[in-house]
């Protein structure tokens, strides 16, 4: 694992005041379940349940975004990348994350993963790279709509939300093959 946060160094940047992000499926630092886990590494795909609180009334949407920062590329490997979540909404279901699960509220967009899905991808730490840490980030944005073009990059979304974010929860879990 590296010691790398990418959250750490946008903070830098600009801090956000913390939201509290919780999962029924993950402790904080703990390892994933095998639900959240590449069906190719006897996984299931199925996205963690995540709940919220504490945003700022001024919180007009969320976006959601999981991110592995130690994935062997240069840049890591975004996992599920979600935007334009109603204010009114502070949770997600397990499974959110699939499509045609119905468990995404009416108007959020799934912008396509590193495997170029618009689903949740699981956990799939290549052997041999160590422990990998799984960032599950909820903002707090001070719009309703993101204007993001259509097939976007989750990087595009971590932009935008960056200079619309007014609050911030990150829950990290952790995938190992070795």
């Amino acid at each position: 694992m590296l010691d790398y946060d990418p959250y750490a160094e946008l903070a830098k940047l600009r801090d956000f005041p913390p939201l509290t992000l919780t999962s029924d499926d993950l402790e904080p630092g703990a390892a994933l379940a095998t639900a959240q886990w590449d069906e190719g590494m006897g996984g299931s795909d199925i996205s963690p349940q995540l709940s919220w609180t504490g945003a700022p009334p001024e919180t007009q949407s969320y976006a959601v975004s999981i991110f592995d920062p130690d994935a062997p590329t240069g840049s890591g490997f975004w996992h599920w990348a979600v935007y334009d979540v109603p204010a009114s909404v502070t949770s997600l279901a397990t499974g959110a994350g699939t499509p045609g699960s119905g468990s995404l509220p009416a108007g959020a967009v799934t912008l396509p993963n590193e495997k170029r899905l618009t689903s949740y991808s699981g956990a799939a730490p290549p052997p041999g790279t160590g422990t990998h840490r799984y960032f599950i980030v909820v903002t707090a944005l001070d719009v309703p709509h993101l204007d993001i073009p259509e097939g976007a990059t989750p990087a595009i979304l971590g932009f935008n939300a960056h200079f619309h974010g007014i609050a911030r929860g990150i829950l990290v879990g952790t995938a190992s093959s070795d």
